[in-house]
């Protein structure tokens, strides 16, 4: 009497852990037939990963990896100074920006986004600094 008591509360436990860990077989059936028919989420593709093929991304972030710009900033991410894609949403893609903008990379600057100056780059040539900024301008969100 004393051996079954405990046998029987074991048996009783195993089978509880058993059914919440998805013994019951009609509820996991239903289950899978709802994973089964329901659509799959589109996944997000991040801004590198979706320009990666464009000659302007390609050349652009060459030039990027080659200079100090990614100690201050990050594709979609603001560490020092903005995301390139905070930049890309303020400004359109049009020559007139790209041209203020290059100027901004060449002569530095302060005040556009925060107190925090960005430094000038003179050593940089202009087609350079264009180059850079196209690249900047095509990661829009």
């Amino acid at each position: 009497m004393k051996i079954t008591k405990p046998l029987n509360l074991g048996l009783a436990a195993l089978a509880g852990i058993a059914f919440a860990c998805g013994g019951g077989s009609e509820q996991s059936s239903e289950t899978s037939e709802t994973v089964a028919t329901t659509p799959e989420p589109a996944q997000e593709i991040s801004l590198e990963e979706k320009y990666q093929d464009d000659p302007i991304y390609i050349k652009g972030l060459e030039k990027i990896k080659a200079s100090d710009c990614q100690s201050c900033h990050m594709v979609e991410r603001k560490i020092v100074g903005p995301s390139y894609a905070e930049v890309a949403a303020k400004y359109e893609t049009t020559e007139e920006n790209i041209d203020m903008l290059a100027q901004k990379v060449i002569n530095g600057g302060v005040g556009n986004w925060g107190e925090v100056p960005m430094p000038a780059h003179p050593g940089l040539s202009e087609e350079d600094a264009k180059d850079m900024v196209r690249y900047v301008l095509l990661l829009k969100e």
